[in-house]
């Protein structure tokens, strides 16, 4: 074996991945969030009525996972589905008044966390991150 453990690009980012998710679930956990669940939520706050499915894209996952997701949301409160009038397959996602009160409080939280993840890295540093994760991203769906 000529490259050892930490050679691996995939398995530094994957690392750093570890790390950061372990963090938002502790800043989470008060709210009965998981990290994944605070995505779809995220989402929502920003674009409220998205479907099941625009939400799978942004997020690039399965869909079965995203309906699972979506009804540990649904049986918290959290959100409503409903029916989409053009396509009954289709199910738009929309916050309930507990959803949206939720938003008032986790994207302070997430704001800061963002912060402190960016902490000490500059704006030009972080565009490079972007395009060069972006390009691993590109090489590994080839």
């Amino acid at each position: 074996m000529n490259l050892s453990l930490n050679d691996y690009i995939s398995i530094f980012i994957h690392q750093t991945d570890l790390t950061v998710t372990n963090c938002v679930k502790s800043k989470l956990a008060p709210f009965n969030l998981a990290p994944e669940q605070n995505l779809i939520m995220m989402l929502l706050w920003e674009k409220d009525g998205m479907t099941q499915n625009e939400i799978a894209e942004k997020l690039l996952k399965d869909k079965t996972n995203i309906a699972r997701m979506v009804s540990n949301l649904e049986k918290k409160g959290f959100i409503k589905r409903e029916p989409c009038e053009k396509d009954r397959r289709s199910l738009h996602l929309f916050l309930t008044n507990k959803g949206r009160e939720l938003g008032h409080r986790v994207i302070p939280i997430t704001e800061d966390l963002n912060k402190l993840v960016c902490e000490g890295i500059t704006d030009e540093e972080l565009s490079e991150v972007r395009r060069i994760l972006s390009k691993i991203q590109e090489n590994v769906q080839r």
